[in-house]
């Protein structure tokens, strides 16, 4: 190899290194909701609405690609290989055409009416302004994926989970409570959707969105809250925010903290060694208030946003105060005795009481006697001037 060769080889792969990853993209169809969802790696980037098989001929199920892609396709009629309609106004095909599998394929059509309706025979039908779209958007092999599921739960991107329960068009799907509780179980929020409320939304199954609430993950003292088995019952890990309330999970916090509590169910209480609040009984979970959290297990914190964008409940522990030292009793003799002394390291002082009229002791007899020297006195005492002259 030529050191020219060489050289542009090393160059083109260090591009390619360089190069940032390109998302796989991908198609989700759903018969039962006649949606389909575009997605760039795990971001959704479009929604489309379909007209899809009529009940006699179905949209088939399975995982298929994209084989061939046509612009301006001509139509042939599958009965007869004779019959041809070209690209115009009167194809049924419209001007786009994906093939995915045989006869089967994404166009356009030029009935836009029935779009949202079993209509066809078995292709996926799309808005002509759609379906041009999503040909720009995906090339030869993207992922085709195609499902029957009347029961979708999903977190949107206000981070609340919504499920939608559609009609059973192809009349192959019967849905009941335990299969949607088994949909909304893995997303925390299971307790906030009653059994009624459920069966409800089943009956009606019109595909409108039900929201149950916003799920975060808690963070205590660094550590994630954890489902807790107590009590012969699983309790949930994630806080809820529903209705303006955020609902904690007071046992998976009990467990990380080590921490005993006391559940008054007539007076719809949570106690703990700190003190006393409301407690939220949902399904045999027990939830206390965000808002109440520095009472029940003496923790500060709240709903922050993480370095990797996604919102999370933080707290951690406060510190404890010491209970207040109770001073010794002091014997009262003793300090009587202390009373004595003015100073630290000071002797007592001697009391003296003197009577108020301040009379002197009287002196004694011999004292009177004793008269000093005369040089003693002469000494102590001034001479007066007859004495100075004698």
């Amino acid at each position: 190899m030529s050191a020219l060769k060489f050289f542009t080889a090393i160059i083109f792969i260090l591009t390619l290194l360089a190069a940032p990853a390109q998302a796989e993209k991908k198609i989700f169809i759903n018969s039962a909701s006649r949606l389909m969802l575009l997605y760039d790696g795990n971001t959704r980037i479009a929604m489309y609405h379909l007209g899809l098989g009529k009940v006699s001929t179905p949209t088939p199920s399975g995982y298929f690609k994209i084989t061939e892609k046509a612009i301006n396709p001509s139509w042939i009629d599958p009965s007869d290989p004779e019959y041809e309609i070209p690209s115009g106004p009167d194809n049924p095909l419209g001007y786009r055409w994906m093939q995915i599998y045989g006869n089967y394929g994404i166009h356009g059509t030029n009935r836009p009416d029935s779009i949202g309706y079993y209509v066809s025979n078995g292709c996926i039908r799309m808005n002509e302004r759609d379906v041009e779209e999503l040909f720009d958007a995906v090339e030869v092999g993207t992922p085709v994926e195609i499902t029957y599921n009347r029961v979708v739960v999903e977190k949107n991107d206000d981070d609340d989970v919504v499920y939608y329960i559609y009609p059973d068009g192809y009349g192959m799907q019967n849905v009941t409570v335990a299969d949607v509780t088994k949909w909304l179980e893995p997303f925390g929020v299971l307790p906030f959707e009653s059994e009624y409320e459920i069966s409800q939304k089943i009956e009606a199954s019109d595909g409108e969105p039900t929201f149950v609430g916003k799920p975060y993950n808690v963070e205590i003292n660094g550590e994630l809250t954890q489902p807790t088995n107590a009590n012969n019952n699983t309790y949930f890990a994630k806080a809820v925010l529903r209705d303006g309330i955020s609902y904690l999970p007071a046992v998976p916090i009990a467990k990380i903290l080590r921490m005993k509590l006391e559940w008054n169910k007539t007076e719809a209480s949570l106690k703990s060694k700190f003190g006393k609040v409301i407690c939220y009984e949902r399904k045999e979970q027990l939830y206390c208030n965000a808002d109440d959290a520095m009472i029940l297990f003496n923790i500060e914190g709240g709903l922050q946003t993480g370095t990797d964008g996604k919102k999370i409940f933080r707290f951690k522990s406060m510190p404890i105060a010491a209970p207040p030292v109770e001073k010794p009793k002091e014997d009262k003799k003793r300090k009587k005795r202390k009373t004595t002394v003015e100073k630290p390291f000071e002797e007592p002082k001697e009391e003296i009481t003197e009577p108020e009229n301040k009379i002197q002791p009287e002196e004694s007899q011999s004292e009177e006697k004793v008269q000093p020297p005369e040089e003693t006195k002469s000494e102590l005492q001034p001479k007066t001037p007859e004495e100075a002259k004698v």
